[in-house]
């Protein structure tokens, strides 16, 4: 079953041909690594900041709105990974509010790459604007479950 994941969500913006899949830490790094294999793309994790580092300048960060825990959270990747011109994914395995994928496709304008959208498990979303604004596509609606 798991290996049906990554090909199922790659279907959803197959047809955008994305160069790099954009993965949140935690559960989005294992579907999103899943996701880039079936497309043969590379994979970035969105890693949540732990404090500063050696290389910190060559990261970037972006804060989130408030999440489904009502949490801001600093979200960052080094800056080398994507690139002007790339076509980038979101993929996790649930969206709720939007926060994170906002703060990916702002994190993806300020590499000046392409923001292609969010591929996710299930569609929790609250706001239902944000399906068409980020855009968002998914396996399952949460009425579904």
């Amino acid at each position: 079953m798991l290996r049906a994941v990554g090909p199922a969500l790659a279907e959803l913006y197959a047809d955008a041909a994305p160069t790099v899949v954009l993965g949140p830490v935690s559960r989005g790094s294992l579907v999103g690594a899943l996701t880039a294999a079936a497309l043969g793309v590379g994979f970035v994790e969105m890693r949540k900041a732990s404090g500063s580092s050696i290389d910190s300048d060559r990261w970037v960060r972006r804060t989130s709105a408030p999440d489904y825990q009502d949490r801001h959270v600093v979200f960052g990747f080094r800056r080398e990974l994507i690139r002007a011109g790339d076509r980038v994914l979101m993929v996790d395995d649930w969206i709720d509010t939007g926060a994170t994928a906002r703060t990916a496709r702002a994190l993806v304008a300020d590499c000046g790459a392409a923001w292609v959208g969010a591929a996710c498990i299930v569609d929790g979303l609250t706001d239902p604007r944000l399906r068409h604004d980020l855009p968002v596509r998914s396996l399952l609606n949460i009425h579904q479950l």
